[in-house]
Order: C-alpha cells, then sequence, then structure tokens
C-alpha cells in the first residue's frame, strides 16, 4: 500500500507578538490509490496544511513521510502563468522541476502527450496568459503532471471557474488517479466532494476532526463541527 504519513505535523505563525496555530498537531495516514479530499470551510487551514503535505511551508514540528518531496506536485488556487507558450509553460517545467525521465526519453514528445491528456495540444503554441481561467488551470496540471509526481496535490483548483470547465477539471483529476496518481484535494464544495472523494479529511479551526471513507462522513460525520458543516451552518 502506497501510503502518505503526517507524524505529529504541525504549523504555527507570530503576528505582532502573538503565536499563532494554523495547523495543530496532525498524525493521519493517507492510501495514496485512493482520492482524499480535505474538506472545511474557509478558513479552517486546507490550504496550510496542503502546502506542510507539498513542502511549500516548513512545519513547526513533525514530519511527513511517504513519497519523497520531488515526488509531490501541487497546483495552487489560482495558477501562476508564464509569459510564454503553452508548450513552454509546460518545458520549464520540467527543467525546473523532477521528471523521470532520462537522455533517452523525447522530451517534446512527453511534453506533447501530456497536453493531449489536458486536452491543449492544438493551443501549443498559443500565450499562456490568453488562456481562459479554465485552460490556465489545465496548463498548470500539466506542468505538475509532466514530472509524473507520486502524488498531485490541488488546492480548490475549480473554485474560480464554470461549471463547464469545472467538470473538465474534476474529469482530468480523475484521469490522473486512474493512471497511478495519488490525488490529495482540498475543497469546500460538498457537491464536488460527493462527486470525487474516497476519503474525507475534515478540517475546522486548524484541527483534523475526521478521517474517514467519504460514504462514512456523508451519511454518519463523527464530530459535531462536520455534522454543522454539512448542514451549511459554521462553528466558530
Amino acid at each position: 500500500m502506497n501510503l502518505l504519513s503526517l507524524n505529529g505535523l504541525s504549523y504555527s505563525v507570530t503576528e505582532k507578538g502573538v503565536r499563532k496555530t494554523l495547523i495543530h498537531p496532525t498524525n493521519l495516514q493517507l492510501d495514496l490509490s485512493l482520492r482524499t479530499i480535505v474538506l472545511g470551510a474557509n478558513g479552517a487551514g486546507k490550504s496550510v496544511l496542503l502546502r506542510l503535505i507539498h513542502g511549500l511551508l516548513t512545519p513547526s514540528a513533525g514530519t511527513v513521510s511517504g513519497p519523497s518531496p520531488n515526488e509531490r506536485s501541487m497546483v495552487l488556487q489560482k495558477p501562476v502563468m508564464l509569459r510564454r507558450s503553452v508548450l513552454a509553460n509546460v518545458r520549464y517545467a520540467i527543467n525546473a522541476g523532477r521528471s523521470k525521465t532520462d537522455g533517452a526519453i523525447d522530451i517534446s514528445a512527453l511534453i506533447r502527450r501530456t497536453l493531449d491528456r489536458v486536452g491543449l495540444a492544438a493551443r501549443a503554441a498559443d500565450s499562456a496568459i490568453n488562456l481562459s481561467g479554465g485552460e490556465q488551470q489545465r496548463l498548470a496540471i500539466a506542468r505538475a503532471w509532466v514530472n509524473e509526481p507520486s502524488v498531485l496535490l490541488l488546492d480548490e483548483p475549480t473554485s474560480h471557474l464554470d461549471p463547464t470547465a469545472t467538470a473538465e477539471i474534476e474529469r482530468i483529476i480523475n484521469f490522473m488517479h486512474q493512471d497511478g496518481v495519488g490525488i490529495i484535494m482540498s475543497t469546500h464544495n460538498l457537491a464536488q466532494a460527493k462527486r470525487l472523494a474516497d476519503t474525507i479529511v475534515f478540517v475546522h479551526q486548524a484541527r483534523v476532526l475526521e478521517v474517514v471513507p467519504a460514504a462514512a462522513f456523508f451519511s454518519a460525520p463523527q464530530s459535531e463541527a462536520a455534522r454543522a458543516f454539512l448542514k451549511s451552518e459554521l462553528l466558530w
């Protein structure tokens, strides 16, 4: 079983002399053969948790074990596009990141195959900054996918997209999962979580309160906070 484990992971910052905990000490194991959805209200700590897992943030305490940092890719809520072509954006990701390719692999063919997987092959020569929001998010996924990660972390990747673009991103996520990439994705969208999740990690007030199969979470949540969240209520 391919596992990713958080071992006493926590994160705190000091603001104006006051120490604030953004993720309380967390221990959990995630089976990367299952799609994990990190669910919770805005400000609950979902994004911080994903950044800690990826390595964009250094934890105040604890460790992440499983796939190495080089095998973890991340797609942010609002991707940053390089002012160059779609193809060049993906090529730069190979140059800057880690790939399982070597000199015997045709890099150009790898890029074309990746762009085809996300439906952008026909736009390879176009400027990335001229893509629609949904296309830019697909390009961000292509940049992550081309390096053949063991796990892809996605931070609310469809929060600014319309239903059609959202459906396309979800299709690609499922395709990646079928291709053997571990998926860990944050959202506050209950309908999306029901469509995608095998496992739910529920975060409330910087604490991971539940790590359970999706069916169990939606039918019988264990915590008062989760029950309130499912009823679209807020507990602070």
